[in-house]
């Protein structure tokens, strides 16, 4: 008998509410998304505003798109981070008002192992090498002795962030990927930009300046957004390619807001066919935060007998997921 799960998602800009059934079947997935000025990103504050006000509407929308009555959840989950102070907070308070008041389990959540689990579920992968690229992770992971274990990573910015700097200095508003993407698809000219990998991690600042400067002197728009694309795509290509050679697992997944970018998803399924292995791509429409990926691994999670009482679920800003155990996968 399957039993339903509410997942509370509130890390940075998105507000998003999912139930889904233990089985694995999203039943709703509402959301609403915080956008700042053009010129500006997420200020945390305001972003936090934009979730308190906009909460209660989100949370009727989920439940009654559900079909699913309050009185038939089993456990409310909510991401306790990593995230934004701020933001995390609204989640965190809303999850514990319906959690006491439905006198049902709480379940914490790890944002970025939400994307892993979410993914897997939506593409069927089991056992994949996995790049997770948002605003807030750009991440080379394998599953391996009871954790999501971390082959490669960001050292300065994000992905995710690499993209929003630059589409802020051209005088857009976060989140600036879509836009960026649209613009590099009506060009083909190449600016060299710096290429820094440093063993099987890499760095996006010395690219973001180069690119800035490029833009400032008068390079197209698009022919910077084409040049940043192909540079900092061919370099976590690179790296996660050394991952999947080195694990010698036949699955890849790509999760994370930017895993919606069809270069990245091209580059990533041409290199996944090098190693005979399988390329999951999440579906667009999931691969941003949402609910969904809370109330999912809150199922498996709950299911494995996590749960917090609703006293001690706090926050917590940064939260590796490579000190998170998964007994689900055990």
């Amino acid at each position: 008998m399957s039993t339903y799960i509410l997942g509370v998602e509130s890390t940075a800009h998105t507000f998003s509410v999912s139930v889904v059934s233990s089985d694995g079947r999203i039943l709703s997935n509402e959301k609403s998304i915080y956008k700042p000025a053009a010129g500006r990103g997420i200020h945390p504050f305001e972003a936090s505003q934009h979730h308190l006000a906009l909460a209660g509407t989100v949370l009727e929308r989920a439940i009654r798109e559900s079909g699913v009555g309050e009185e038939d959840l089993s456990a409310v989950a909510y991401a306790m981070g990593p995230g934004l102070g701020p933001c995390l907070r609204v989640g965190a308070v809303v999850a514990r008002t319906l959690a006491s008041s439905l006198a049902v389990p709480l379940v914490p959540v790890n944002h970025a192992v939400g994307h892993i689990e979410l993914g897997c579920l939506l593409t069927g992968a089991r056992d994949p090498v996995v790049l997770l690229v948002s605003g807030g992770h750009t991440m080379v992971i394998a599953y391996s002795g009871g954790r999501w274990r971390i082959l490669g990573e960001g050292l300065d910015l994000t992905l995710g962030q690499l993209l929003d700097q630059f589409g802020r200095h051209a005088g857009l508003a976060s989140p600036c990927g879509a836009a960026v993407e649209a613009a590099a698809s009506k060009s083909s000219s190449y600016h060299r930009l710096p290429y820094s990998v440093k063993g099987n991690d890499v760095s996006f600042s010395g690219l973001l300046t180069a690119a800035k400067e490029k833009l400032d002197a008068g390079v197209s728009f698009e022919s910077v957004s084409f040049s940043i694309q192909e540079t900092a795509f061919a370099m976590v290509t690179e790296v996660t390619e050394r991952a999947l050679a080195f694990t010698g697992k036949s699955e890849l997944m790509v999760v994370g807001g930017v895993a919606a970018n069809a270069r990245l998803a091209g580059m990533m399924t041409t290199m996944a066919a090098r190693h005979s292995a399988r390329a999951n791509l999440a579906p667009v429409s999931y691969s941003g935060d949402c609910g969904a990926q809370i109330a999912w691994t809150g199922s498996l999670a709950f299911a494995s007998g996590v749960q917090v009482p609703v006293s001690d679920a706090d926050v917590r800003q940064s939260w590796r997921l490579d000190t998170v155990d998964i007994p689900w996968r055990n």
